[in-house]
């Protein structure tokens, strides 16, 4: 199997009106936009919806890519910008709104966990969020995140080890408080 091309090329040929091109980019960074997105939002189905428009404002934007090579970060810095945006008009809309909430009726195993992460996750700083769902969501290296969050590696590395010690402490005290142990 070839080695898959470079996202300068990637962008390059999308540039050139190469449907194949972006549908590479976006398949590349789906993950990624769907994680920076739900790391603001904290609803996986909104953070859909601003990754899927995130990717239509890029393609339509591709030319304002100074460069190519960092397309990732700038990608990134639209879905971050839109959900952000996202966040502020659902804010408007709803000043008491709760970005996790867990509904009246009894949900169990998974479903709980995933509950009780999604309140975990929305207890962490922004970047903290993004930096731990590129990471192990997504399988991004220390390297890939700092460049597209503009941090430094150290930082980076920082910022992960700080937000899984906050993850680990808050699921541990909602595992003592609400036993969703079997």
């Amino acid at each position: 199997m070839p080695a898959a091309p470079p996202v300068a090329e990637l962008v390059a040929r999308a540039r050139r009106g190469e449907s194949s091109a972006f549908d590479q980019l976006v398949r590349r960074h789906l993950r990624a936009a769907f994680a920076v997105a739900l790391a603001v939002l904290g609803r996986p189905a909104d953070a859909e919806d601003v990754a899927q428009e995130a990717f239509v404002a890029a393609l339509e934007r591709l030319d304002d890519c100074r460069e190519p090579a960092r397309f990732s970060g700038w990608l990134l810095q639209i879905v971050r910008n839109r959900a952000l945006h996202a966040l502020a008009k659902r804010k408007l809309r709803d000043p008491s709104d709760h970005v996790i909430e867990l509904g009246r009726e009894p949900v169990v195993g998974d479903v709980v966990l995933r509950a009780h992460l999604l309140v975990a996750l929305a207890k962490l700083s922004p970047v903290q969020r993004e930096v731990v769902l590129l990471h192990d969501l997504d399988g991004w290296t220390h390297a890939e995140i700092a460049e597209a969050l503009e941090l430094s590696e150290v930082n980076c590395r920082q910022h992960l080890f700080t937000a899984r010690r906050a993850l680990r402490a808050e699921l541990a005290h909602e595992e003592v408080h609400h036993g969703t142990g079997t």
